[in-house]
């Protein structure tokens, strides 16, 4: 088995071709042809678009509250001034029910994107995702993971779901032992899948926003102990390092979906 870019062939003449995304946020027009050319596509999370820091425009903060406030509030978290960003943000849900607009919005976002995918289709959450919505939208031919094991073209993937806790306080943050615990669950497989890297500098470091995002101690201790053949997320849009080893585990940040519309692919 080996990794390649998503429009390299195998030479050998490999029979399975698998293209994996990450970080789609609201990409629904490239995500219904991420599975083109492939036998199955596999999606590591982050589909719900809340604010696109590169166009603030973009998502369900400025759809609510207006660009300007989006500026607003991508400047204060950019300077990490995460307790006025919050302050701010208290004033403008003052009267509103916040938990009803935001799932009404990413019921909205979940119905597009989830017809999008192709089948089969393996996915697992990012932090940014709302597990509880996901059973209501995944349709036949899409398979969600969450510290569960398939086999896909005769190979074993593994997958774990969500992030860890941060000031950002995203959707579905989780205790380092609720992630360990279900990063134990798999077991060795050929192919490790997460939305967040290892816990790694190198992987974890945002050249854009200049600041380490969090990775999983628990997904590095599983790496060195049972030598996946790969270890594949997204989570860090801009990393120092998009691909590394790890002993024999090759580590790839698949890439930000989101902007690129093109997927990683693995041939075997």
């Amino acid at each position: 088995m080996r990794g390649s870019e998503p429009d390299s062939r195998d030479p050998a003449g490999g029979s399975t071709r698998i293209h994996v995304v990450s970080d789609v946020h609201g990409n629904t027009e490239a995500l219904a042809r991420a599975g083109d050319g492939a036998d199955a596509l596999i999606c590591l999370g982050d589909l719900v678009l809340f604010l696109d820091y590169a166009d603030h425009s973009r998502g369900i903060f400025p759809d609510l509250f207006g660009e300007e406030n989006a500026d607003r509030i991508v400047a204060l978290r950019t300077a990490r001034r995460y307790d006025e960003a919050r302050a701010f943000g208290r004033e403008l849900w003052a009267g509103r029910d916040r938990s009803a607009e935001i799932l009404g919005a990413v019921r909205k976002q979940y119905a597009e994107l989830f017809a999008a995918f192709p089948a089969p289709t393996y996915a697992t959450y990012g932090n940014v995702d709302v597990p509880d919505l996901w059973p209501e939208y995944a349709l036949p031919g899409t398979t969600v993971l969450d510290g569960e094991r398939v086999e896909i073209g005769g190979r074993v993937f593994g997958f774990v779901g969500g992030g860890l806790k941060t000031p950002m306080n995203t959707p579905y943050e989780i205790s380092d032992e609720e992630y360990a615990a279900k990063v134990e669950a798999l077991g060795p497989v050929d192919v490790l899948c997460s939305h967040i890297p290892p816990e790694v500098p190198e992987l974890t470091y945002d050249t854009v926003a200049r600041r380490f995002e969090r990775g999983s101690r628990a997904l590095l201790e599983a790496i060195r102990a049972t030598r996946p053949r790969y270890a594949l997320f997204g989570h860090v849009h801009q990393p120092l390092v998009r691909r590394m080893r790890i002993g024999t585990t090759e580590c790839v940040n698949v890439g930000h979906f989101a902007s690129t519309g093109t997927p990683w692919a693995l041939t075997w």
